[in-house]
């Protein structure tokens, strides 16, 4: 059985979430917009799952929809805001989650402009860049809260302060960040932003958007009955039960989560002291994000990855939403990576209930293919798995 270290893929679901699950499958199963006795029971569970996210985040529950995760949310967000708007012009990071750019491009085929932001060498979004880029036109900016490969927090505050001059509206993937990281700071700053449940260990196949109930805008296909037309089809009771549940216990022990894993990272950096100089810390290692880049120097990070796991290690090379699709992420060359130390890139994500021995245990398998490889390469000029 593999020791599990891609969390920012997703997470096993919470035991306390599963037993709401399978509650609400049990006793609420009716369609809640069902009219008789078993569809008002389980439209009372629903209302109440909205009004415990939306206390949560501090928003009005009016302006919270559940959706079947991240990816339609961030759609719905998109292809609303930017069509209630007055003028054409959209603006996003070339770094956002796949979601996100696959969106922004949808909306450029359908006529609108789009301008991608640059980013720093340190994975921020270049806040001067950003302003040089608004227009009169500009609709909608959408940047990630927390980046999904490096785990870089970016600065929402001084991005809405840019928007807020050019009267476009923010809306932000915060799918990295919800139960992670500190929101209340920037949930104000916000007019929209997205939410996914196996993020924060509740179940697949769920999610949250949040668009401000002070903007008026057309749902993506009309006449919807349910989530006040804003996102078709019969909602997943349960899964929004278990979602909710994990959520709130997220929140409630963020602190202690943040603590954990700020330890955690810490352990791992100095266990990997042996083979600095053969590694490159491409994230920002000490915040309470549980997600550390690395670039392997030398080393494919499919092969590493695929070694790691012969060896009962799971990681990743970055997001699994394009990984084997789209080649390295996106964000690798937005900060100033070239061609071979893109593809020597792996993601190590973290979880609060790994162990000082799990850490450790990693760090000792990553050293041994680093140095297994030293070996090879001195006895043969050019391994197969090199390119």
């Amino acid at each position: 059985m593999s020791t599990y270290f891609d969390y920012a893929a997703t997470c096993p679901i919470d035991e306390e979430a599963l037993e709401a699950y399978v509650k609400a499958s049990r006793e609420f199963y009716g369609n809640t917009r069902s009219l008789h006795d078993p569809g008002t029971k389980a439209e009372v569970l629903l209302s109440h799952c909205r009004k415990t996210l939306a206390n949560l985040l501090g928003v009005h529950k009016e302006g919270m929809y559940f959706t079947s995760g991240g990816t339609e949310s961030n759609l719905l967000a998109m292809e609303g805001l930017m069509k209630a708007g007055k003028g054409n012009h959209l603006i996003t990071s070339a770094a956002e989650h796949s979601s996100v750019r696959n969106s922004a491009e949808k909306l450029a085929a359908d006529g609108y402009e789009v301008s991608w932001v640059p980013l720093t060498k340190e994975g921020i979004v270049d806040v001067n860049e950003l302003e040089k880029l608004m227009r009169e036109d500009t609709v909608l900016v959408s940047i990630q809260h927390v980046n999904s490969d490096i785990g870089t927090i970016q600065p929402i505050r001084r991005i809405r302060e840019v928007c807020d001059k050019w009267g476009a509206w923010l809306h932000s993937d915060c799918v990295q960040s919800f139960g992670k990281v500190e929101l209340n700071s920037i949930i104000p700053c916000l007019d929209s932003f997205s939410l996914s449940s196996h993020k924060v260990y509740g179940p697949k196949g769920t999610g949250a958007l949040y668009i401000s109930p002070a903007v008026s805008f057309q749902p993506l296909l009309p006449n919807g009955t349910h989530e006040s037309g804003v996102r078709a089809g019969t909602v997943n009771t349960p899964g929004i039960a278990a979602f909710t549940t994990a959520a709130a216990k997220s929140i409630r022990e963020l602190e202690k989560r943040q603590s954990k894993i700020k330890a955690l990272k810490h352990e791992f950096l100095n266990a990997l002291n042996d083979i600095k100089f053969q590694i490159k810390i491409v994230s920002e290692s000490v915040n309470s994000v549980p997600i550390i880049g690395l670039c392997m120097n030398g080393l494919e990070g499919q092969w590493v990855m695929l070694e790691a796991n012969r060896r009962g290690y799971a990681f990743s090379t970055g997001s699994a939403c394009q990984v084997g699709s789209e080649g390295s992420p996106s964000i690798l060359t937005s900060v100033g990576l070239n061609e071979d130390e893109a593809k020597s890139f792996i993601r190590i994500s973290f979880s609060h209930d790994h162990t000082r021995e799990d850490i450790l245990g990693i760090a000792e398998c990553l050293k041994g293919i680093v140095n297994e490889y030293a070996v090879l390469s001195s006895q043969i000029k050019k391994p197969a798995f090199y390119k």
